[in-house]
């Protein structure tokens, strides 16, 4: 704007001076014929110049005006999508700190709209045929096992009964004996722990799992390869696999997770090993294998009456069925 101003005055200085010009050169030569005047007076091309540089202005003006307004229309637009994230300031010690404006409320969705016959309590096992079932330890606490006895859905329980070389869950004596005095058939597990001796950890686990009070093969709860590599854990684990069989004389039920067992144990177990697999999702799991999976732990947060906290809930796969996991005494 400055320098289209300058350039304009310049040219009408100019235009001055050299008007002057002329008609200085006209009185020393003394002309009096007018035509001679319009021979010494400004050319056209001065005020076509002059009249250029007037509407260089104007449409320069022009954009600058347009372009406040645009600017304006751009901060209006973004505070008012803004509006409500506003911070507010408050002054604390000397010194202003930001305050967060609170979050709204997730308002929750009616699941009667999705399912008219929907129920607070209903369950997986409300809404299939399926044989389901709950695995227990000393997190679920106190048990109230005449309430779980009475639930006609579930029909059996795997009870954590050791972990390691030395570990015997506190609740697992109390947990078998309710369990069998109210009709629920019962298996039991051991947490694998791949560092420690495998010999005290079979030892520990069958001071605990008699078979006399088993109806159901015991189960090898596989979590942890313990900081050791593939083939030294896979090794370590069928050493300990194998030990267990030749104690109880029958193959254990493996239980791991799906991603477990596709990074760690893909190829190394044999086909004739039932499998739990554990997938917290809505469709059924499948191994990147394509093996066989027995049954299916659908959730870790199920709800029981008769228990207080969060519960594991399992059920079978296809046709497979309770007596396939029958303890042979």
């Amino acid at each position: 704007m400055i320098v289209l101003s300058l350039l304009f005055w310049g040219t009408k200085i100019q235009t001055i001076s050299e008007s002057s010009k002329y008609f200085n050169i006209f009185r020393r030569k003394r002309l009096v014929e007018p035509k001679n005047l319009r021979t010494f007076a400004p050319s056209k091309t001065g005020k076509q110049m002059k009249r250029l540089y007037i509407l260089l202005v104007f449409c320069f003006a022009l954009i600058m005006a347009g372009e406040g307004y645009a600017q304006r229309s751009r901060y209006n637009r973004h505070r008012n999508v803004h509006r409500t994230h506003r911070t507010y300031h408050k002054k604390k010690r000397g010194r202003y700190v930001r305050k967060r404006p609170a979050r709204r409320p997730r308002v929750p969705v009616d699941p009667t709209l999705k399912d008219p016959f929907y129920t607070p309590l209903m369950q997986c096992e409300d809404t299939c045929d399926h044989v389901h079932g709950i695995d227990m330890s000393h997190y679920q606490g106190e048990v109230f096992w005449e309430t779980i006895g009475e639930n006609t859905k579930m029909a059996y329980v795997y009870l954590k009964a050791t972990e390691g070389g030395d570990r015997i869950d506190a609740t697992y004596e109390r947990n078998i004996q309710m369990a069998h005095d109210n009709g629920l058939f019962v298996g039991s597990y051991h947490f694998f722990r791949p560092k420690v001796s495998l010999d005290l950890q079979l030892k520990n686990f069958m001071t605990q799992c008699l078979p006399e009070e088993q109806d159901l093969i015991p189960m090898i709860d596989i979590e942890t390869t313990g900081g050791m590599p593939i083939d030294e854990f896979c090794d370590s684990l069928l050493i300990f696999l194998n030990m267990v069989e030749e104690a109880y004389g029958q193959k254990p039920l493996l239980y791991t997770y799906r991603n477990f067992y596709n990074k760690y144990l893909l190829g190394k177990i044999a086909d004739d090993y039932k499998m739990m697999i554990a997938m917290y999702l809505p469709e059924e799991p499948v191994l990147a294998d394509g093996r066989d999976i027995t049954m299916w732990q659908y959730t870790g947060t199920g709800r029981i009456v008769g228990v207080a906290g969060y519960i594991d809930k399992s059920r079978f796969l296809g046709n497979h069925s309770l007596r396939e996991i029958k303890f042979e005494h």
